[in-house]
């Protein structure tokens, strides 16, 4: 009854966001630059900010499309009956390969290969295997944010968490480009979450959904506290671990 309550109430809000915040970060981080602000981070600089626009630009490309799929296009049969937008399958194989692309670029061009584990304060080295792990955590933080994405104002206001949390670990870390960042995408979250809040009066789409979660997940790996996420980002994960219960139990049953 709530999604009936929802219908005709505008999606493009995610996508808004991302130009919003693409925009102004390519704009003021080169101001930054001018005006003498030391710029440090641990990676190399261009290669760290690709990875930050490639995952935020591709991840909103993907959901966008489904959102005009899903607006224009003839609804399709799916596990939980009628679905509309790109199939599950179809979104479930591109996640995967846009995650496995960014997991390759950060594990070849940052050089990042190390899992902290901080319950026994161990360090493991997952060499080449950092790729598809870093597409798993990519590919179902972006699942359960979406999920999540359903009631209004609870993915951002949970998004929102995070980011404080990682802003203090990015700057901890001295790592300017990824902090300048989340404090931009903070900044638009705050606006955003007036319209979103109820009743809604503008949603994210998929197009900030499926970004939002991305981009979540690879500051995340950039930080190297990916652990952290699960922990202060604990209802994306119960929600995303719901899901696939259902969707297995349908299937079994």
């Amino acid at each position: 009854k709530l999604h009936d309550i929802k219908a005709g109430t505008p999606v493009g809000g995610g996508i808004l966001l991302i130009v919003l915040v693409c925009l102004l970060f390519a704009a003021l981080f080169p101001i930054s630059q001018r005006m003498g602000v030391f710029i440090q981070t641990a990676y190399k600089l261009k290669e760290e900010l690709f990875i930050i626009f490639f995952t935020f630009i591709s991840f909103g490309i993907l959901g966008g499309v489904d959102d005009l799929i899903k607006t224009f296009g003839k609804p399709t049969r799916g596990v939980l009956g009628l679905a509309f937008g790109l199939t599950r399958k179809q979104k479930f194989i591109l996640q995967w390969i846009l995650g496995i692309i960014i997991g390759y670029l950060i594990y070849i061009n940052l050089g990042v290969h190390i899992l902290y584990i901080p319950l026994f304060g161990k360090l493991l080295d997952l060499g080449f295997w950092y790729v598809p792990f870093a597409a798993f955590v990519i590919v179902s933080f972006t699942n359960a944010f979406n999920i999540t994405d359903g009631l209004d104002g609870l993915a951002c206001g949970l998004l929102m968490i995070c980011l404080i949390v990682f802003i203090v670990i990015s700057a901890g870390m001295l790592d300017t480009p990824l902090s300048m960042f989340i404090a931009l995408w903070l900044g638009a979250l705050i606006a955003y979450l007036y319209f979103n809040v109820w009743p809604a009066r503008l949603f994210l789409g998929d197009g900030g959904a499926l970004a939002f979660g991305a981009m979540l997940a690879v500051v995340g790996l950039l930080t190297g506290k990916i652990i952290a996420v699960v922990i202060v980002g604990g209802i994306f994960v119960i929600e995303i671990a719901s899901s696939a219960i259902q969707i297995i139990g349908r299937k079994l049953f």
